[in-house]
């Protein structure tokens, strides 16, 4: 096989599959490792993939943030188990954050039955969802109006949730690249999202597989600080793996 053809049949195997090693390409495509390591190198350095230790990763797809109505009819049903999930971990009489999101607005729809609970949030959709209903306190956030996304952002924001103490956070991502961490595209929403994550005992991401391999302009918080991940069960193996593999409780619906 010639070394472009080769090259290109490598880059489809590590865009279908995800992750390869240089041993697994060896055997496949009757090389030495060295060469495979070359390929491999020469690929990385026009862009088309990273490379891993021992072997090669697609490149990391950057997303942009669209408005919150369109957002809202992406992967719906996923975000709706999501949602399901990610509410049955919430308890009577606790404290928790939630972030503005589409995804954090379908856990808010599944809490309406409990008692005695305060929901800390700068989402105006969250705090619509649950206005009004018994049991529940909401504590809205001060601070600027970011249209697009219907959350509030600021240093107002960030000086209230130093004065708080929550039980847990549930908060959501534009991009979730593993090795870069749940991310936001903008410094605002990144600031008053760490300032939450702050005051959270337990810190639970939630997002659908398709923000997964993604990564935008501000990271959040590292993988690392985050206990738990919700996320549904088109999410590739080999992403659930790194997941448990970091010590994430990975919970899939």
């Amino acid at each position: 096989m010639l070394t472009e053809k080769r090259r290109n049949a490598i880059l489809e195997v590590i865009r279908s599959e995800g992750s390869v090693s240089v041993k697994d390409l060896s055997h496949r495509f009757s090389k030495s490792e060295v060469t495979i390591r070359q390929d491999l190198n020469d690929l990385k350095a026009l862009g088309l993939i990273r490379r891993a230790h021992g072997g090669a990763l697609p490149v990391v797809e950057v997303a942009v943030e669209s408005p919150i109505l369109e957002r809202s009819k992406i992967c719906r049903e996923e975000k709706q188990r999501i949602g399901i999930a990610a509410a049955a971990m919430i308890k009577d009489g606790e404290t928790i954050v939630l972030d503005s999101g589409t995804t954090t607005q379908e856990i808010a729809r599944n809490i309406r039955t409990r008692q005695g609970l305060r929901v800390v949030t700068n989402g105006v959709n969250i705090a619509i969802e649950l206005a009004g209903v018994r049991g529940i306190q909401i504590i809205m956030l001060g601070g600027v109006l970011r249209e697009d996304s219907f959350s509030i952002v600021g240093h107002v924001a960030e000086e209230m949730l130093t004065e708080f103490a929550a039980d847990k956070l549930f908060f959501g991502a534009a991009g979730c690249d593993p090795s870069f961490g749940p991310s936001t595209p903008t410094i605002e929403e990144a600031r008053v999202n760490q300032a939450m994550a702050r005051i959270a005992r337990q810190r639970i991401l939630v997002a659908d597989s398709s923000k997964f391999e993604k990564r935008t302009l501000c990271r959040i918080i590292p993988l690392a600080n985050v206990q738990t991940v919700i996320t549904d069960t088109n999410l590739r193996e080999s992403l659930q793996t790194e997941l448990r593999d970091s010590g994430v409780e990975l919970i899939l619906v």
